[in-house]
């Protein structure tokens, strides 16, 4: 289960640190990974209207809302449009020419992008608009709170989900992935130094890749 199994309030396990120590968090960069086709929406999901704004910019907003950062972007598909649904918002965008290879791929050009002064990186997926900042910053926290951790990751309903936080000592290791795979899959690298927060917002379960989704997530969204 990584790094004591799930995280709960046991002195034995990494804790998050006190509002005082926040100040000294290692920096965290975000990477809202946006170039993929969308083949199973039909059309580009991340542009796909969620009460008033694209998908896409739920996402960012939420990001910009936590402790992560500096936020990049990585485009791919219909990349000046994806621009255009995030006008405005202070991110940098950084463009995938490869987007069509797969997920890994971005992950690669998120990971070239970020600053040597982020100790680690976020990695969001671009059509989860029901993430929220506390979700986000418990993961940050989580991995400020542990000297041997190299990745953070939520558990929702027995299962783990989206996003995750990889350590910089992770990050050689994106360079080998291939295909239509993310940051999950270095989850295995990281072996026992994973920490898995256990949540209860279901928004980190629910990405928005097909109709069905995107009217589930209609739903919660206005709850």
């Amino acid at each position: 289960m990584g790094t004591g199994g799930l995280l709960m309030e046991i002195f034995s396990r990494p804790q998050p640190r006190s509002q005082a120590e926040h100040a000294n968090h290692p920096q965290v960069a975000a990477l809202v990974l946006a170039a993929g086709r969308s083949s199973r929406m039909g059309s580009n999901k991340l542009l796909e209207d969620l009460h008033g704004k694209p998908v896409v910019r739920h996402v960012v907003e939420a990001v910009l809302a936590s402790r992560a950062g500096p936020v990049f972007v990585v485009t791919g598909h219909q990349a000046p449009d994806v621009c255009v649904a995030l006008a405005g918002l202070d991110v940098t965008f950084v463009h995938n020419p490869r987007f069509a290879e797969g997920m890994a791929t971005s992950l690669q050009v998120g990971v070239d992008a970020v600053p040597d002064s982020s100790a680690a990186a976020l990695v969001m997926l671009g059509d989860m608009p029901l993430v929220s900042p506390a979700v986000i910053n418990r993961l940050v926290d989580n991995l400020a709170g542990s000297v041997t951790a190299r990745a953070v990751v939520p558990v929702a309903d027995g299962r783990r989900a989206n996003p995750v936080v990889i350590a910089r000592s992770l990050f050689g290791a994106v360079a080998n992935l291939s295909g239509d795979v993310g940051a999950r899959k270095l989850l295995d690298q990281a072996g026992d130094d994973v920490i898995e927060v256990m949540v209860t917002d279901e928004g980190v379960l629910i990405d928005v890749d097909t109709p069905e989704a995107l009217a589930k997530a209609q739903r919660l969204k206005g709850q």
